[in-house]
């Protein structure tokens, strides 16, 4: 049997793998309920016992695709940032917490969603954006990764890592309406910081490159329902030609690295561009608002797709034999010549039977086995 990463390579580039990798994530609740289901949680518990490994566990029963994230220690040069000063005095509400960048996270009632209070939403001035506290990656030793990749590769693993938003980041540090306005009549405010943000992502893309990783991670929610959050425009000066950077950085180091990027949403006007751009991966590819089969007609022989498991339809609503339906038309549209990981696109809520989540894991095995 194909290793995990015998099978990513021919699927990258799309040569019809053994089989179809497949992929999910849990929330809190489900996880739990998932673990009791498997039996290696108690039935009575309400929480996952600190320690134990409940993913992992769902991921080998279920046959779930699990790359390796390779990770670096914080140097004592760049201690954890304070951002008290953003907050003193201010009365926030219960079960408040903060992001890694200061953001605070206010719980919403609604499973992992939360409301997120901005520290620079009543900045007034361009120095106070230059003067925020983030971490500086220049001062992190990432010489590790190589290590790590090479010990990953010799167990036959994926190795994949995330290297940060920066819409999505800017906006949480800045406000979300106050970050659209800056982009609009202050660019510098918004430029300011979303290039703070890309020479950190940057400094790890190369490092991740340089070690031989397979996949660089890259993403920002950019759209809605039905189009773009801003103009195409905006979303080239500001945020793509910072991607486009990173993208053709790490392809000139190390060609066959594999871009991914996630947007939610309808981001049809815009994949072909991604696309020359740099990007391999195209993640969630969301069916209830993006066409994937225009989507695959026009950039399928450049892009891969990763989700099409519809957390909005098919997922939490279908019966088990529409989900097996579900993964049998993916697989045969978009998967038979390499080219597809399956997952749903998005992380999977408590409204999701776990009978469910049993087809789609059993419909790949069956219908993804070349």
């Amino acid at each position: 049997m194909q290793t995990d990463l015998e099978v990513f390579r021919d699927t990258v580039n799309h040569r019809r793998p053994s089989r179809v990798l497949y992929a999910a994530s849990f929330t809190p609740d489900l996880l739990l309920r998932l673990g009791q289901h498997i039996g290696i949680v108690p039935k009575d518990a309400k929480e996952i016992p600190a320690g134990l490994d409940v993913h992992g566990a769902i991921a080998k029963r279920y046959g779930l695709w699990q790359s390796f994230y390779p990770d670096a220690p914080r140097p004592s040069s760049d201690p954890v940032k304070d951002y008290a000063k953003y907050w003193h005095g201010q009365e926030l509400p219960p079960g408040t917490t903060f992001s890694g960048v200061g953001a605070a996270m206010v719980p919403s009632g609604f499973y992992h969603f939360w409301g997120f209070i901005s520290p620079l939403r009543n900045a007034t001035s361009l120095k106070e954006i230059e003067d925020y506290p983030l971490d500086d990656l220049s001062k992190w030793d990432f010489s590790s990764f190589k290590a790590q990749v090479e010990q990953a590769h010799a167990r036959g693993q994926v190795v994949n890592r995330f290297v940060g938003h920066m819409y999505e980041t800017a906006w949480q540090i800045r406000g979300y309406e106050e970050f659209l306005i800056d982009m609009i009549e202050r660019p510098a405010w918004a430029e300011c910081l979303l290039e703070r943000l890309h020479g950190n992502s940057r400094i790890v893309a190369r490092a991740l490159a340089k070690a031989g990783a397979d996949i660089l991670a890259t993403g920002d929610d950019i759209a809605n329902q039905n189009a773009l959050m801003f103009s195409p425009d905006l979303w080239r000066k500001m945020i793509l030609s910072r991607w486009a950077t990173i993208w053709r950085e790490v392809h000139a180091i190390k060609p066959d690295i594999k871009t991914w990027y996630h947007t939610d949403g309808n981001c049809l006007a815009i994949v072909g561009e991604m696309a020359e751009a740099g990007l391999d991966i195209l993640n969630p590819v969301q069916p209830e608002c993006l066409d994937a089969d225009e989507v695959h007609r026009r950039w399928g022989k450049r892009l891969c797709f990763d989700g099409c498991m519809g957390t909005q339809s098919t997922m939490p609503w279908g019966k088990p034999q529409e989900v097996r339906a579900r993964v049998k038309e993916v697989i045969d549209k978009y998967g038979r010549d390499g080219g597809l990981f399956i997952s749903p696109t998005h992380v999977l809520e408590p409204e999701v039977p776990i009978a469910n989540i049993e087809a789609m894991c059993e419909a790949c095995q069956e219908y993804g086995t070349a």
